[in-house]
């Protein structure tokens, strides 16, 4: 794995800022290779706001030692002897609601089925286990980042400092039926989204559009996985394909998913522009095209997400007279995204997914648009 003493000198250095400011994030380890564990550890101890409390070589021993010694986030390897990771998930989850799972596996490079499964029921995150060597500086920065955005401290963050929000306060309702609903989440909002299709009437036949931060290669299982969700029809979105009602299109990894209206009606286009979240899919072109496309007729959803992607479409789609919903806190692993719509004050409904896809439901079935 190579000689790691530079990066975590470094790391100590910069974590200095954080000490005496919050409790450390409890940090546990799960994976069968004693090296990754080592090497793992260290790097984490190397931070002074994280601590790994815990450190275990199979499913069943993480289990036991979790009664014993509580995790804020767990890094979870999925292929491992015994129980493996997919099957000790459910019950890791269920031991400490509060508790985050972070999947570090080498199975999230071939194996998008596996992954993207424990995204489904409640992992929040994903990132891969590098190969011998590539435990890197950048790596570290990533995965530092992820286990704090997942951690207590900053799990309800939306990155804006000073910021201020009254749960209270949500904007007035839309009266414009929408055209068509669209969706955004990242860290978290796969298990949200499939809670929230899952609870969506079947009678709403209005397109659905899907952005959610994944890469390339996990699309076509992603796609799969909401259409058992929805009972829908699923499909990733190309330059040019027809909008059509009763349908899922989802963003492919490589480009923005945009809505453009022509003679004969919506048509998606996908996009490569840099935005302002540097997000690949972006939230933000989503939505904005949205707004733009359907004169505002239509309700864009926010899910669970680190970082603030798609406020800047959301704005656009309420200024147009658009209806924009988000994922409360309490449900949400990372409540950045739809916190800062919420904060901006144009969330019309602050709910958790189950009780978003019933609301909608409702609203489509007592006819209360115009």
């Amino acid at each position: 794995m190579g000689d790691h003493t530079n990066i975590i000198d470094q790391n100590r250095k910069r974590g200095r800022t954080f000490a005496g400011l919050r409790k450390p994030t409890r940090v546990m380890l799960v994976d069968d290779s004693l090296t990754v564990r080592s090497v793992l550890s260290r790097l984490i101890d190397g931070e002074t706001d994280l601590e790994v409390v815990a450190k275990s070589s199979s499913a069943e021993l993480a289990l036991a030692e979790l009664g014993r010694t509580p995790a804020d986030v767990i890094l979870l390897d999925l292929e491992m002897p015994g129980m493996g990771g997919l099957g000790a998930l459910p019950k890791i989850l269920a031991m400490h609601k509060d508790t985050q799972v972070l999947v570090v596996s080498s199975l999230t490079e071939d194996g998008a089925e596996h992954t993207l499964k424990a995204l489904s029921m409640g992992a929040a995150d994903t990132m891969l286990k590098p190969r011998s060597g590539g435990f890197n500086a950048q790596y570290c920065e990533a995965l530092f980042a992820k286990i704090r955005a997942l951690g207590p401290n900053d799990r309800g963050s939306a990155g804006a400092p000073g910021s201020r929000y009254n749960p209270g306060h949500t904007a007035s309702a839309a009266l414009a039926r929408p055209e068509l609903i669209a969706i955004g989440a990242s860290t978290g909002g796969i298990h949200a989204m499939c809670q929230l299709l899952k609870h969506l009437s079947p009678s709403i036949d209005v397109p659905i559009l899907v952005t959610q931060h994944l890469p390339g290669s996990f699309m076509e299982v992603f796609t799969k996985q909401l259409e058992s969700a929805s009972s829908r029809k699923a499909v990733i979105a190309r330059t040019g394909m027809t909008i059509a009602g009763g349908t899922i299109y989802v963003a492919p990894g490589e480009g923005h998913l945009n809505v453009r209206r022509n003679s004969a009606g919506l048509v998606a286009k996908i996009s490569g522009e840099d935005v302002p979240s540097c997000c690949m899919p972006s939230v933000d072109p989503m939505l904005a095209s949205v707004a733009e496309a359907t004169g505002g007729k239509a309700l864009g959803i926010i899910l669970s997400g680190m970082g603030k992607d798609g406020i800047n479409g959301a704005c656009s789609l309420a200024q147009a007279g658009g209806m924009i919903m988000v994922q409360d806190q309490e449900s949400s692993a990372v409540w950045g995204m739809p916190r800062a719509a919420a904060e901006r004050g144009i969330a019309s409904a602050i709910l958790k997914p189950t009780d978003l896809g019933a609301k909608i439901s409702s609203m489509f079935g007592a006819s209360s648009w115009k």
